[in-house]
């Protein structure tokens, strides 16, 4: 047992020089006394030969790199070699003396042994072809870094080397550096992916297909923080890390389907990448963990159903899959608000614009949902956006009897600017009867759309005029905007002739039909309306030279009633 001691301390003190030649010298011996075994399992010792027989090369060439001496994964990687040959030696005295307890047995241990050459052969490629060697130069431990450059040229040489072991080595040594890794990111993620590259990034995506669960989950857990960061999404796609991330979904642990759905979340934010998400076969997986998983899962699934619904050539695949009934369901059901936000964007992105999948959200029951959605303390652009694009597909009479105008009236006063604009849309698609204009107009929305023509949002002035231009035009509701001392003042700052503001014609048209008005009449000069109207009429603009000749005709009689 001493001896044993003594020799294990020899070996652990030996250099990267002393490593290589005791590999070099222990060779040929492996290569004679594998040749003299071949009288038994001769087919497993040709093979075993034949990768015998490539190792001095291998070893030239890795010796000859000039960070051969200094590189700490040189003298791992030679020590593996030395193992490796040794048992190679002690096989063939068995073979040789026919002294092995089985057939099988020996059978499955030369096997192992050709399985360790492969891996030798190969970790020592990778030193020199990946470029690891040249990266991972660890300096030594006495070493005191004198600046702040050095303290970090330090920390990422010893990061270069972390990363290079999760490429070279058995899986288990790739197991202790994931948990390593693991831990250096939770500290110090910056470091990490500056020096992270793609000969990295694929070897943890290989890592996502191992044998052992934990390794997969612990390498997702990587995989993930890597696509939370935004500055990888280009090489994992292209390291092809899509198809392993969907099979997690489908079998991996419920801390593997919640990190391989948060990497899908951000990763499908590429309309390439998502559509190569469906090619891949995700959406299955996707709409099932939105029926069955975690809420985390849910929520992230839900996420990346909602990336993918924005391409629009996915859409009827997606409708196929029978993701419109779950996204209505996790309207009602969504365990995170998250899920019930992304169900409703999922739902305005397919009802953008197919007819086909309008009717399908209308027959599983979405209108109600949506609505219900819409009565939070903050309703939801995204909600408001899908009942803007179904409005079009139901009747009036279904509309009100579902209770639509007020849950609009309740988005105008409330919502975001972006859900104000999408409910003034919908106004402009269903006030076509003179009978829905009362009935808009009597639920309160003429004062509320007045005050979105002071929005910042060009598009929240353009929408909103237009639904004033529709309104106004039933007597009763003109009475109603006169009656706003803000309409007039308002709608002439939307006659700004600018190629920026396209509300100036919707203006002209409300201005139009308040100018009955002489009080009005009077206030649309004294904001400057005839000088706006004057580059209008020349623009050609409809409705403006009408206006202008009626102001100036107004301003004359008021001129000689004066006098």
């Amino acid at each position: 047992m001493v001896e044993e001691s003594e020799e294990c301390c020899m070996m652990s003190t030996k250099s990267v020089e002393e490593w290589l030649l005791h590999a070099q010298n222990l060779i040929p011996k492996a290569i004679v006394k594998a040749k003299e075994s071949t009288k038994v399992f001769p087919g497993r010792w040709r093979m075993i030969i034949s990768k015998l027989e490539q190792l001095p090369t291998c070893l030239s060439v890795l010796s000859s790199h000039p960070f051969f001496a200094k590189n700490t994964l040189c003298r791992e990687q030679l020590q593996a070699v030395s193992k490796t040959l040794e048992e190679t030696i002690e096989l063939a005295d068995l073979c040789v003396e026919e002294k092995y307890s089985g057939k099988l047995q020996m059978q499955s241990d030369l096997d192992s042994v050709t399985a360790k050459l492969d891996l030798n052969l190969r970790d020592c490629g990778l030193l020199i072809k990946t470029g690891v060697l040249g990266e991972a130069t660890p300096l030594p431990s006495s070493v005191t870094a004198n600046s702040e450059t050095e303290l970090e040229n330090s920390i990422q040489s010893n990061l270069r080397e972390l990363l290079a072991r999760l490429q070279i080595g058995h899986l288990e040594a790739k197991h202790k550096a994931l948990d390593s890794l693991l831990e250096v990111m939770k500290e110090d993620e910056k470091n990490v992916l500056a020096v992270l590259g793609r000969s990295n990034i694929s070897s943890l995506v290989q890592l996502l297909t191992a044998t052992s669960p934990r390794i997969r989950e612990k390498t997702v857990t990587v995989i993930c923080s890597l696509a939370e960061s935004g500055s990888c999404e280009n090489f994992l796609v292209s390291e092809n890390v899509l198809p392993p991330l969907i099979r997690l979904i489908e079998n991996g642990s419920t801390v593997g389907k919640e990190k391989a759905t948060i990497s899908l979340l951000r990763l499908s934010m590429s309309a390439e990448t998502a559509r190569s998400i469906v090619g891949h076969g995700g959406v299955r997986p996707l709409i099932e963990i939105c029926q069955t998983g975690e809420s985390v899962s849910q929520s992230t699934a839900a996420g990346t159903l909602k990336n993918l619904s924005a391409v629009p050539e996915v859409r009827q695949t997606l409708a196929d899959e029978g993701i419109v009934k779950v996204m209505i369901n996790l309207l009602d059901c969504g365990m995170l608000l998250g899920s019930k936000e992304y169900a409703a964007e999922c739902l305005q992105n397919l009802t953008s614009s197919n007819e086909n999948l309008r009717r399908s959200v209308i027959l599983e029951g979405g209108i109600p949902r949506l609505l219900n959605y819409l009565d939070g303390l903050l309703p939801q652009e995204s909600a408001m956006g899908a009942l803007r694009n179904l409005v079009s597909t139901v009747s009036i009479d279904v509309l009100v009897s579902l209770g639509f105008l007020p849950r609009v009236v309740h988005v105008l006063k409330a919502g975001s600017l972006g859900a104000q604009q999408a409910a003034a849309s919908a106004i402009c698609k269903i006030c076509s009867s003179l009978e829905m204009k009362k009935m808009l107009g009597d639920a309160g929305c003429i004062p509320l759309l007045v005050q979105m023509l002071e929005a910042k949002s060009n598009g929240a002035r353009e929408v909103s005029s237009q639904a004033l231009s529709s309104l106004i035009t039933l007597s009763q509701n003109c009475r109603e905007v006169k009656k706003d001392e803000k309409s007039v003042p308002n709608l002439v700052q939307l006659l700004d002739p600018s190629p920026q503001n396209t509300s100036k014609k919707y203006a002209v048209s409300c201005l139009g039909s308040l100018s009955s008005s002489q009080k009005c009449r009077r206030l649309m000069i004294s904001y400057g309306a005839i000088g706006y109207l004057k580059k209008l009429s020349e623009m050609e603009v409809t409705g403006a030279k009408k206006l202008l000749e009626k102001l100036e005709r107004g301003k004359l009689r008021n001129l000689f009633s004066r006098k």
